[in-house]
């Protein structure tokens, strides 16, 4: 009785798929599950990717699934003592959101891992036994306007929306021609297989890095407690415990050993960026805290702001290979190279650090976010409330310079990894614009 369920474009888009050639997703061969299961206080989980990932609505982004540092991993012990309640599904099944403001988000499950566990705000498609409609376009289609559209339409209004089993077996799909949904097939395993290689550079990377300079075989010890002297104190004017934790003096004596500076002596610039002027149709772009990744910026999600506001602000101008450094909050310390030659500018939470010619900038984000960067964010941020990491502190901070051709080997592959990662999203764009334009095709009457 909602009205939204009758909404005429809606209505009339649905009456197009029913007059043309479709299928049900419950006829497909499609079974829908969902689980009972959801930790109560799902932080007693461990987060550092040891054990099944467990899927909520933060890990279905654009379509895609997002594992990340927010992911709990849960036990395979937690699997087999819930059993009853834990819904486990594998690579190539689908996630949807139940309800809320991701209601109809979808994501399909990649074979970077073996399965997965999901809580109770996503139902699963397992697409095992599909016939007629292949798993990639039925993906694709769920996730196109037309598909989320309908979606959404069929969710129960009773209290807050939410989708359920029955709403989502019922919902019809249009069938396409075999070797068109082979053809999408085939692009979306293109874009998983950049993907892997972007992830394997990136990881290689890191594994050079940490060998070059011994990283992997460093230990910190965490005594209850310790002593600092009068001296350092006066020095760093700081009056916290943790700022004088035994680890990180650890990290600069091991560091010693290496041919290194302190950032102050190796920039030509070091400071925040400014607030911006955000305009919907703007044309120059704005990169603010939320787009920098563990890995990469967000080039395709950058906000807009005015040719003009970025002309009266040149303070905040990104040059290509300026380190951009997360100084405000949960990520502080989290540092992405610029890799692009498109005018950019810094919003005021965003630390812009240009090193001098000769040091390799990918290399340098990269030691930024190893233990080197870490550890040291974790010594000299300040603030109680909330965490700030300030210009002059990363100045203080101590960096290795290894061999220019080493620098050189471990910077590549981080480009390389960029690379592949928008190659990867290039091809799925494609693909989704297939989709949509085999399903405008398909449901002409």
């Amino acid at each position: 009785m909602d009205a939204e369920y009758y909404r005429p474009d809606l209505v009339k888009l649905s009456k197009r798929i029913s007059n043309n050639p479709n299928i049900s997703i419950r006829r497909s061969g499609a079974a829908i599950d969902c689980s009972a299961f959801y930790p109560s206080i799902v932080s007693d989980y461990d987060f550092s990717q040891n054990g099944v990932p467990f899927l909520r609505v933060n890990e279905i982004q654009n379509g895609l699934l997002a594992i990340g540092e927010k992911t709990a991993f849960l036990p395979e012990a937690v699997l087999l003592n819930n059993r009853s309640t834990i819904a486990v599904c594998e690579p190539g099944d689908l996630i949807i959101a139940k309800g809320g403001n991701s209601l109809g988000k979808v994501a399909l499950l990649t074979g970077h891992y073996e399965k997965y566990s999901v809580c109770r705000d996503v139902l699963i498609v397992r697409t095992g036994n599909l016939s007629k409609i292949n798993r990639y376009y039925l993906w694709l289609y769920l996730h196109s306007p037309s598909g989320q559209a309908l979606l959404i339409r069929t969710a129960s209004q009773t209290g807050q929306p939410h989708l359920t089993i029955k709403s989502i077996a019922r919902l019809r799909i249009p069938l396409i021609p075999d070797c068109e949904q082979e053809d999408i097939e085939r692009n979306y395993l293109a874009a998983e297989e950049a993907v892997e290689v972007s992830r394997a550079a990136y990881s290689k990377a890191q594994q050079i890095l940490e060998s070059h300079l011994g990283l992997d075989k460093l230990t910190s010890h965490k005594p209850v407690g310790y002593v600092a002297q009068f001296s350092d104190m006066e020095t760093s004017r700081r009056s916290d415990a943790q700022h004088y934790q035994p680890r990180f003096k650890q990290l600069i004596n091991h560091l010693s050993s290496y041919p290194a500076a302190r950032v102050r002596e190796i920039r030509s610039l070091n400071r925040r960026g400014l607030q911006p002027i955000y305009l919907r149709n703007g044309t120059v772009d704005v990169v603010n805290s939320q787009h920098l990744g563990p890995k990469h910026i967000d080039y395709d999600g950058l906000e807009k702001t005015g040719a003009r506001s970025f002309a009266a602000a040149p303070e905040a101008h990104i040059q290509e290979d300026d380190l951009l450094i997360y100084t405000t909050g949960a990520y502080i310390g989290r540092t992405n190279v610029y890799l692009s030659d498109a005018p950019a500018m810094a919003s005021n939470h965003v630390n812009i650090l240009r090193l001098r010619p000769g040091i390799d900038a990918a290399y340098m984000a990269l030691v930024f976010q190893s233990a080197v960067g870490q550890f040291q964010t974790q010594q000299h941020a300040r603030g109680s409330a909330q965490a700030e990491l300030y210009p002059s502190d990363i100045d203080r901070f101590i960096v290795p310079l290894i061999d220019k051709d080493k620098q050189r080997a471990i910077g590549d592959l981080v480009r390389e990894s960029l690379v592949k990662q928008q190659e990867s999203k290039h091809l799925l764009e494609q693909a989704k614009a297939q989709v949509e334009q085999l399903i405008e095709a398909a449901v002409q009457s």
